[in-house]
């Protein structure tokens, strides 16, 4: 698996793309996405700040997934935040996501932060699975119950 910077000039129909399916396959649409536009410049600006936490995954010529990685206050300490972890359907389950967790790990150590945080909907039972799998703890529910913040270390 090689990862590529994402470009949005080059990426726009991919990442729009994988943005909509993270949706449904968390959310079972896609109403909370908001405008194109929005995820568009919201990208845009976070690549300007750390160009190597937005990525897509690559293999055999194809683009796999996506990762978008930021670093943030939390409780007044500089944490790791994954925004997105993204399979395309046809490679989940195969190990895929343990490769594309090596990038994060890596990302965040180069970065200085020993700890990260995401959120996942509370009705995606296998991205549950899977972050407890790599190590992750729930926090507790946020947004109403809409989401719950899990979290993890270096």
């Amino acid at each position: 698996m090689n990862f590529e910077q994402i470009d949005i000039k080059k990426h726009r129909n991919t990442v729009v793309k994988f943005r909509k399916d993270s949706f449904r396959v968390s959310f079972g649409d896609t109403s909370g996405l908001g405008e194109e536009e929005e995820y568009l410049s919201w990208l845009e600006e976070k690549i300007r700040d750390l160009p190597k936490g937005f990525v897509l995954a690559e293999e055999n010529g194809k683009y796999i997934g996506q990762l978008e990685l930021t670093i943030r206050k939390y409780e007044g300490n500089d944490i790791g935040y994954v925004n997105l972890y993204y399979l395309i359907p046809e490679m989940r389950g195969l190990g895929k996501g343990k490769e594309l967790h090596n990038y994060v790990m890596q990302f965040f150590e180069n970065n200085k932060v020993r700890e990260y945080h995401l959120r996942v909907s509370p009705s995606n039972i296998n991205a549950i699975k899977f972050y407890k799998k790599i190590g992750m703890v729930e926090v507790g529910p946020e947004v109403d119950g809409k989401v719950i913040r899990m979290k993890g270390y270096l």
